[in-house]
């Protein structure tokens, strides 16, 4: 098929993205696809004609535009199928406080929270107790993330939300063990633990990417029933925020149970990205896994077809 691979973007995870399109361009090459990088950063106007004239859009974007739905509504006018979670998912899944209420609804414990757009009267955490996070609400891959201790240090980790331009999540720190599973077409992958290397606050941007980073064990050594339940968390919130093909979400468990952080639509695919290993442990290499991406969004772009036509056919007076 011919494809265009978009990856890049104006986000903070630029880097992020290119890394792991570096190593999906390989796989997409290796099963016959004829490849066309576009970065919407420097050809925005082209996306649009060259989903037109593609048969597919594979999407590395992290951040926004990408995991903010715009691309993939962009993509859906020009009939373009494409990997992973539709515009209102995606858009529902990188509002941190949005997911939160959504979770809530349908009954998934999160730690607790306060959304902040603006420095707070006093130096308090509107009784969230400390240790706290303040992370960008829109952000990923632990970047402008803090880990404050004490009242006197929210200002400033505020500040640093706000210069990237973005309001900010305050949650109440969870001490305990740090969970991550992915789920791929309605099936819950196995959990991984992650453990941060020695020094590290926390799973921060390093951790994450860095080849002397964190410790990922996979599956995790826990309690079968613990990993049980975080699966089944994990596949809740896929369907509860309305995902489709794949899904990655984030967890913290202490003596009481996993408390769910975030989800992610587009989850990292580079060499140390936590997906490509939770698939590996079920049999799955890289390129099984760009072939099942591709395979449900060919699906998924069958079953939006046949609601246009159904809903042409029903008219405009249907309910």
């Amino acid at each position: 098929m011919r494809m265009i691979l978009i990856a890049g973007g104006w986000s903070s995870e630029r880097a992020v993205s290119l890394a792991g399109a570096r190593k999906i361009e390989i796989a997409l090459n290796a099963l016959g696809h004829e490849v066309r990088r576009l970065d919407p950063a420097s050809e925005f106007a082209d996306l649009v004609p060259a989903a037109a004239a593609a048969d597919f859009a594979f999407i590395n974007l992290h951040g926004s535009p990408g995991e903010d739905g715009l691309i993939q509504a962009m993509l859906e006018e020009a009939g373009c199928p494409y990997q992973g979670a539709g515009p209102k998912a995606s858009f529902l899944a990188l509002n941190k406080a949005a997911a939160k209420a959504i979770y809530a609804l349908h009954g998934l414990r999160s730690p607790g929270w306060r959304l902040f757009c603006g420095l707070p009267d006093e130096d308090k955490a509107c009784g969230l107790g400390w240790p706290v996070f303040v992370k960008p609400n829109t952000g990923g891959s632990s970047l402008g993330m803090s880990l404050v201790r004490e009242p006197a240090a929210l200002a400033p980790a505020l500040d640093k939300v706000f210069t990237l331009g973005q309001e900010a999540l305050v949650e109440a720190c969870i001490q305990g063990v740090e969970l991550t599973c992915a789920v791929l077409d309605e099936t819950s992958l196995p959990v991984i633990m992650i453990r941060p290397k020695a020094g590290a606050a926390f799973f921060d941007y390093d951790n994450k990417y860095a080849d002397d980073g964190a410790e990922e064990l996979c599956p995790a050594p826990i309690d079968p029933a613990l990993a049980l339940e975080v699966q089944r968390m994990a596949l809740c919130a896929h369907r509860a925020l309305g995902i489709t093909g794949y899904s990655r979400s984030d967890f913290m468990a202490d003596a009481t149970g996993p408390y769910i952080l975030e989800t992610n639509t587009l989850p990292g695919m580079t060499a140390t990205s936590l997906l490509p290993k939770a698939a590996a442990a079920v049999g799955l290499s890289f390129e099984d896994l760009v072939s099942e991406l591709v395979r449900m969004g060919l699906e998924a772009q069958a079953a939006r077809a046949r609601q246009t036509i159904q809903a042409r056919l029903a008219g405009p007076g249907a309910a």
